[in-house]
């Protein structure tokens, strides 16, 4: 069974949640440290695909819906 893109986009969005809260705990003293960076990258890599996927689905919903 394959994952609808709605699943998908709450999977990404809790990875990028994970690896933000993540970044926050790295954070000792400084934010510019390469392991903040780092994690910071990710998470923004993880909330852009999950909007892209919750903006699929919706483009998918309204195709649907004009072919009726």
């Amino acid at each position: 069974m394959r994952p609808t893109p709605y699943t998908l986009g709450f999977i990404y969005a809790a990875m990028g949640i994970m690896f933000t809260f993540l970044a926050i705990e790295t954070a000792q003293k400084s934010i510019w440290n390469v392991s903040t960076i780092l994690l910071m990258l990710i998470a923004t890599f993880d909330f852009s695909t999950a909007i892209r996927f919750f903006t699929y689905k919706r483009r998918l919903q309204n195709n649907n819906h004009d072919e009726c």
